[in-house]
């Protein structure tokens, strides 16, 4: 029989306690050693990591700037008012929170829908409006049930607001809430931390132009907030600072008065200041309530406006392109100047129609002008002079002088949306067309485009910028609307400086030539009757551009459907001797630009030049001979 040695086994023991004892310890020095790495060389990171669970920033949204025109009248502004706000994670069981205080005020399911969004979008302790602008029987209503409802509460808000209803909306634009586009823009801007808590933002006009200018700086609240996420104390505030305010170049008296001399009529004006680029007007009619969008518009009102046959959505001043029709003809006349095709006391016999290439061209009046020079071309707005013209210019050389003065090209106005328009041209066919016996461009197509017919197609704010350069002796500015613009931090105004684009070399006897055609347009041709008795000197041109293809026909204009009716046009400027406003009006379907458009433009001069208000929308006059 064998005995086991117990010191053996007591040796034994105390190694394998000696192991075991030195693996706890190896494992206190593995804790002593994190510990020491998480409270001394971590410590900051822990630190930061337990300020951000315990610290939260709510980010408070700035004033957005304020819009107003050349003489300080406010045209866009904010307006403070009560809005239902609900803590969620104060309220408890929100639904139930939503259906009892619908007893009280009323909240549609818009209201819901948008609750709901806001709510996904933000941090359970931030206060977010079921209600906005409550009136002061419901503020007076909910109050008296305030202590049913926890974590909900009154609160004033800025809204935007547009004093004038729809009166420049073309201009200014609108706010509504933001889209992913918007969020694209922000993004390209490196700007969302700015954009925290904004649920507004531009859109067209100078809105969206200079929404980053226009917005400001978001400021923040930070809030201890417990385990939960609700909101404890606020521990600090950084102020917002509101947006920066804009001066505009635009007189709102002047705006207002264009709008109300076009009545019901669509069209379309812009009046510049051709010493400065300066838009004084930019008037698109019909037009709309900017108002209605600021909250978000209701699906009734949008159908409205998006069905109307009216188009009152579209802005026709820099986005509607129309043929120029005879306003087209004093650049034709210069052209042929300045080329050397015409002398201004070179004559053509007009029989009242041209024939080319067993095509007869029709004169607007029946047995033609007769003997006519380039002064009676443009006082009488004769057609056949300048069909002649256009086939001894040709359309390079037309193309290439009228691109000069900015027609089918964007001005680089500082509002969105601006169209190209079209200027015709052999290298501009060849890119338009695929099928290469379309690309061709024909001998006869030259000549209606010498009547601002054919493939013709500008913007009424081309128009306008080619009559001010013009009228500024061929220095063009490029046109804006903006004139300052105003830190509401520090006050500093920075100016917008008047842009020079280009000078057209052009012969001062030849300007001089055109100048004093289009004075005796308003004197003795086809502007006579709108402009009789002013107390200023004028210069203009009448203009009617073809909607539809008469086929040989005699336009009648009363025998015509309304929206087939020829386009009524009228560019001008004043005084003559020494210009300060240069403009060009559009009358869809308003038939002779004698008639339609020129009355217009007189009421402009009128109240520009001498502060005469008229009584009512411009009345047509009979349009006689020519446009």
């Amino acid at each position: 029989m064998e005995f086991s040695n117990p010191q053996e086994g007591l040796e034994k023991f105390r190694s394998r306690l000696g192991v075991a004892a030195g693996f706890v310890l190896f494992c206190f020095f593995l804790l002593f050693a994190r510990f020491i790495w998480l409270q001394i060389f971590q410590y900051n990171y822990y630190k930061t990591r337990a300020e951000e669970n315990r610290i939260s920033l709510v980010p408070i949204v700035p004033n957005r700037g304020l819009i107003v025109d050349r003489n300080g009248v406010v045209m866009a502004r904010n307006y403070s008012a009560y809005t239902l706000e609900i803590t969620p994670s104060k309220a408890g069981d929100l639904e139930a929170t939503i259906d009892e205080l619908a007893k009280i005020v009323d909240i549609q399911p818009k209201d819901r829908k948008r609750f709901k969004r806001l709510l996904e979008e933000s941090k359970n302790f931030e206060s977010l409006p079921i209600r906005n602008r409550l009136s002061d029987t419901e503020v007076a209503r909910f109050i008296a049930h305030r202590y049913r409802f926890p974590g909900v509460d009154i609160k004033a808000r800025l809204f935007r607001q547009y004093p004038f209803g729809d009166m420049a909306s073309h201009l200014l634009g609108y706010i509504g809430r933001i889209d992913a586009k918007d969020v694209d823009k922000i993004s390209d801007e490196d700007a969302e931390d700015n954009y925290r808590g904004t649920e507004h933002f531009g859109k067209r006009g100078i809105e969206q132009h200079y929404e980053f200018q226009l917005h400001g700086t978001t400021g923040f609240e930070q809030m201890e907030v417990d385990s939960g996420g609700r909101a404890v104390r606020t521990l600090a505030r950084t102020a917002p600072v509101a947006g920066n305010n804009l001066t505009l170049t635009v007189d709102a008296k002047l705006q207002e008065v264009v709008e109300k001399a076009f009545g019901d009529r669509r069209g379309a004006l812009v009046a510049i200041e051709p010493s400065t680029g300066g838009i004084l007007a930019l008037v698109s009619m019909p037009n709309f309530d900017p108002n209605l969008f600021v909250d978000g518009i209701d699906s009734q009102s949008w159908q409205e406006l998006n069905d109307s046959p009216d188009k009152p959505m579209i802005n026709r001043a820099v986005y509607g392109t129309y043929p120029p029709g005879s306003t087209f003809k004093p650049y034709m006349a210069l052209a042929a100047l300045e080329a050397g095709k015409r002398r201004p006391e070179q004559t053509i016999f007009d029989p009242g129609f041209f024939n080319f290439g067993g095509h007869q061209f029709r004169d607007d009046k029946k047995g033609g002008h007769g003997t006519v020079n380039m002064y009676a071309s443009i006082v009488q707005s004769c057609d056949t002079y300048y069909y002649m013209l256009a086939n001894d210019l040709g359309i390079d050389g037309i193309s290439g002088f009228m691109g000069k003065f900015g027609f089918g090209q964007r001005t680089g106005v500082d509002i969105p949306g601006e169209a190209e328009g079209v200027l015709p041209s052999q290298e501009w066919k060849k890119r338009r067309f695929k099928r290469p016996e379309q690309q061709k461009w024909y001998a006869g197509e030259t000549i209606s485009i010498g009547i601002g017919q054919g493939y013709n197609a500008y913007t009424p704010i081309q128009l306008a910028q080619a009559m001010a350069t013009l009228a500024n002796n061929g220095v063009m500015f490029r046109p804006h609307l903006v004139k300052y613009i105003t830190d509401t931090k520090t006050g500093k105004q920075t100016q917008v400086e008047p842009e020079p684009v280009k000078t057209i070399p052009l012969k001062p006897e030849n300007i001089e030539t055109i100048k004093n055609a289009m004075i005796g347009v308003n004197k003795e041709g086809t502007g006579a009757r709108a402009f009789a008795g002013a107390e200023y000197v004028s210069a203009g041109k009448t203009g009617t551009a073809q909607v539809f293809s008469l086929k040989g026909s005699n336009y009648k204009e009363g025998g015509t459907k309304k929206e087939l009716r020829d386009h009524a046009l009228f560019i001008a400027f004043a005084p003559a001797d020494k210009p300060t406003i240069a403009l060009a009006v559009l009358v869809e379907n308003g038939g002779f630009g004698a008639a339609a458009a020129a009355p217009i433009a007189r009421q402009v001069f009128d109240y520009y030049l001498l502060g005469k208000l008229p009584k009512g929308p411009a009345g047509e006059t009979e349009a006689g001979d020519g446009d």
